[in-house]
């Protein structure tokens, strides 16, 4: 079917579909700690997909990339906070929450180059460490909103920081220039590699 392989498309949606799900519940479940319990109340500190799922960008936008042939990247529902609830040091606070997401794909590429030391090389476990790593380190590019604008938001703090809020509604167009210019590549892929070799 226009040599398409519908076996690999499904094993790499799913991948994307696991690590999009543990990194939203880290998101939620970091803000519970640390005292919004908005996110609770709204279910998502939670390990079920469904209540995660962005249509657009964990279902639409990743399948139509992985049938095209362009690079894969998506998107889940974003996790509410409410930085009212986390003061003293709301900015700080909320700057763990943001790493939590990159910080759980991390523990998941991990996990899973630790599975294929014991034997388990199979491509399924290859794809599931390689798409986690660029998950983490996609969100770690600091601009908002992504999660690394928000931590380094978190470290710069002061007049700067609220700079770096005011650039939050053109996050996605700064980042859609990056992605046109291929810049964006040049800053994920060195790393990413990085990270590739050391567990692979």
């Amino acid at each position: 079917m226009f040599g398409i392989d519908i076996g690999q498309v499904l094993v790499v949606f799913l991948v994307l579909l696991v690590s999009l799900t543990v990194h939203e519940a880290a998101h939620a479940w970091s803000a519970d700690w640390l005292g919004d319990s908005t996110a609770r109340r709204l279910g998502r500190v939670s390990l079920n997909p469904v209540v995660h799922i962005d249509p657009i960008g964990t279902i639409a936008f990743p399948l139509i990339a992985l049938v095209t042939g362009l690079p894969v990247l998506g998107w889940a529902k974003p996790v509410p906070v409410s930085p009212s609830n986390l003061h003293p040091n709301w900015r700080q606070k909320y700057m763990l929450i943001a790493a939590a997401g990159p910080a759980s794909n991390l523990v998941l590429a991990v996990a899973g180059a630790l599975l294929m030391l014991t034997g388990l090389a199979t491509d399924l476990l290859r794809i599931f460490v390689v798409i986690n790593v660029f998950l983490a380190v996609f969100n770690m590019v600091p601009v908002p909103p992504l999660d690394g604008g928000n931590v380094l938001s978190g470290m710069i703090g002061g007049a700067a920081a609220d700079t770096l809020d005011r650039l939050r509604p053109y996050g996605f167009l700064i980042l859609y220039a990056l992605m046109f210019t291929g810049l964006l590549f040049a800053i994920v892929d060195p790393p990413a590699e990085f990270l590739l070799r050391l567990l692979l």
